[in-house]
């Protein structure tokens, strides 16, 4: 077998391969809501503890195997999909008055997130919430890493 046989089958491999088959890939999509609240446990005087609102960003994180025919973890009308019910139970809404969000710190709102994503998204790895563009929370279901 000549020298370039050799080379064109060694690169027939390696493109067979790489660099579109990747195995597992981390895919997120980002979702907006507004909605008011206040935090009822801070101490008295505490500006959070007035009624205020945020335009809160949420970050969805996926982890998985990538599809060998589709060549994705998930497609993202499914991370939209799932997503939906909470966008129309959060978004102009008044948080403290939707259950389980008494208290609606971004740790409290992203573990209330996590919580109803969860069986619905295989591989969900982390809920990021983002109160303000400075300040937010990163949730990955209790996890120890």
């Amino acid at each position: 077998m000549s020298e370039i046989a050799v080379i064109d089958a060694r690169e027939r491999e390696q493109s067979a391969e790489s660099p579109q088959q990747v195995k597992r890939a981390e895919i997120f999509k980002e979702f907006s809501f507004e909605a008011a609240h206040r935090l009822p446990n801070v101490p008295e005087g505490h500006k959070c503890a007035r009624l205020h609102g945020h335009s809160y960003r949420v970050e969805i994180r996926v982890e998985g195997e990538v599809g060998m025919e589709s060549g994705w973890v998930v497609d993202f009308a499914d991370l939209s999909a799932a997503f939906k019910p909470l966008h129309a139970r959060l978004d102009h809404y008044y948080l403290n008055e939707i259950p389980g969000l008494e208290n609606p710190t971004s740790e409290v709102l992203a573990k209330w997130i996590w919580d109803r994503l969860e069986t619905t998204l295989p591989g969900l790895k982390e809920v990021v919430v983002r109160e303000t563009c400075t300040s937010g929370c990163s949730y990955r279901g209790g996890r120890a890493e």
